[in-house]
């Protein structure tokens, strides 16, 4: 009877050792029963960290200048931070985690990698800070809000602007920006996806080719590519091209420029800059999809704010893309999204 009650003893201590086991995180950094715990609403000065793929790019820029038109509005404080080239994964860890370390109330991120940057936002939560996703989605649902431009939607305009283009018919290569770039990723499988559907007879020769993170190597890129379809007279043997973001549109656009062939193949790429529109205006580039990232920014830390004060935000909120071309990039609204005044509120002027 004695050993029974022993057993009965043991079971119950080693039950109750079980139960206070630290829980390991999983190999995506979450752990069982990781949730969004929403936390009180909270109503002094708030600090939020707003934390960009890369700070070069006029998107970027953008994004920043509508953080501070939301930061102003709102009366909260920014804090920008971010690495100089959008493939630097272990530098945007680094900047969530001193984030996390200096207890900000809320974190804005562009994750520049939809699987590298999970461990790190569910490391957020766990520490009570919520964090609103932009511009490139992360493969986790544990956000507040995801802002972004639909970028499948993108590419679908994007292809189908190449279709008409081309009259349905002729041959094309797409040169990618990044692995691991899930924007992107959905821009050019929309734009694939949309020729396949509506313009079948347009033959894409090459769509396995990556631009990098930045223009050099963009073009560096473009010039391997194009070899393969240039003639011995140096003539280019394809019809079209797409590139699915600025830096990939630029380092094409300089590569087709210094080739002299700028304007000799129909060009439709995804974003603005200032040498972008030039090169449209001279027919140098034929269409570009553009996104809003001014609002994007705006929206992006606005919907945090609401959440950290209590009210009830969209889990998914997109922002809107154009297609602009040499016909209509006079008009207002494109004007607005080609050349976006960021100036005024990052005191550039």
């Amino acid at each position: 009877m004695k050993k029974i009650w022993v057993f009965m003893i043991c079971g119950l201590i080693l039950a109750a050792l079980s139960s206070c086991k630290k829980q390991e995180p999983a190999a995506d950094g979450s752990k069982s029963g990781d949730a969004v715990t929403r936390p009180a609403p909270k109503t002094g000065k708030l600090t939020i960290a707003v934390i960009p793929k890369g700070t070069t790019h006029v998107f970027w820029k953008s994004i920043h200048a509508g953080a501070i038109k939301a930061a102003r509005e709102l009366e909260v404080e920014i804090i920008w931070k971010g690495g100089l080239k959008e493939s630097d994964r272990d530098a945007q860890i680094k900047v969530m985690e001193d984030m996390i370390n200096r207890q900000v109330d809320g974190i804005v991120l562009a994750p520049l990698d939809d699987v590298a940057l999970k461990p790190v936002v569910h490391d957020a939560i766990r520490n009570d800070i919520p964090v609103v996703i932009i511009d490139s989605e992360l493969k986790t649902d544990k956000y507040v809000s995801f802002v972004a431009t639909d970028n499948y939607k993108g590419g679908v305009k994007a292809g189908m602007q190449m279709g008409k283009l081309l009259n349905g018919k002729g041959k094309i290569v797409m040169l990618r920006f990044m692995e691991g770039s899930a924007s992107t990723m959905n821009r050019e499988k929309g734009f694939l996806d949309a020729l396949k559907e509506h313009a079948p007879e347009v033959e894409v020769l090459s769509d396995n080719q990556y631009g990098g993170a930045t223009t050099d190597e963009s073009y560096t890129a473009s010039e391997n590519l194009l070899a393969r379809f240039r003639t011995p007279q140096g003539e280019l043997t394809i019809d079209g091209i797409f590139c699915p973001n600025e830096s990939t549109c630029f380092g094409m656009l300089r590569c087709l420029q210094d080739m002299k062939l700028a304007g000799k193949v129909t060009y439709v790429g995804f974003d603005s800059s200032e040498m972008l529109v030039k090169a449209m205006k001279n027919n140098e580039l034929h269409a570009l999809v553009l996104q809003d990232p001014i609002n994007m920014g705006y929206l992006g830390v606005k919907a945090l704010v609401t959440y950290l004060r209590g009210d009830d935000v969209e889990k998914r909120i997109d922002t809107g893309s154009e297609v602009a071309t040499p016909q209509n990039m006079n008009e207002a609204r494109m004007k607005d999204l080609m050349d976006p005044d960021f100036n005024k509120w990052l005191n550039l002027e």
